[in-house]
């Protein structure tokens, strides 16, 4: 990976860190289906609360909150953005997508057009320790999502 591209996605992880994108639980409309995961990560404490609404079969909207590193929360603020409005099953593959460069140790190169902002995680596979941090919202909004019923009315 050239250093051009390393420092577009540092660039990329601290503009989302920063300026968190979906941060703040959102009361899901009355009669929305929606469902919600708490994330711990016990080695390092950052943890993550994750709202999703569905609408059918889109992801209609996303919203969490949460305290840890830049690369947890910018993970979830890149989710956030990427994921909504996307129908359940593209996101269930962008989860996947996410979890393999993860889990990868550095060894794949990231397709930029599946992931989007979320490529800009490629080098934490380096690090094991900091794979969990990135991967707390994407597991968070599977389990929500998995758990998203419609609310009483």
């Amino acid at each position: 990976m050239s250093s051009d591209l390393q420092q577009l996605y540092q660039q990329i992880i601290l503009e989302h860190a920063k300026r968190r994108r979906g941060d703040g639980l959102v009361e899901a409309p009355a009669g929305a289906a929606a469902g919600e995961s708490h994330q711990l990560n016990p080695t390092c404490g950052d943890e993550i609360t994750l709202r999703a609404v569905v609408d059918g079969s889109t992801v209609d909207g996303i919203s969490w909150e949460g305290q840890g590193c830049s690369i947890s929360m910018a993970s979830a603020s890149v989710l956030t953005e990427m994921a909504a409005g996307m129908e359940r099953r593209q996101v269930s593959d962008l989860v996947e997508e996410f979890r393999t460069l993860m889990r990868s140790r550095g060894s794949i190169e990231p397709d930029e057009e599946v992931l989007g902002d979320a490529a800009a995680f490629a080098g934490v596979a380096r690090y094991p320790a900091r794979v969990k941090c990135a991967m707390l919202a994407w597991v968070a909004l599977e389990e929500a999502l998995a758990d998203a019923v419609p609310a009483a009315s």
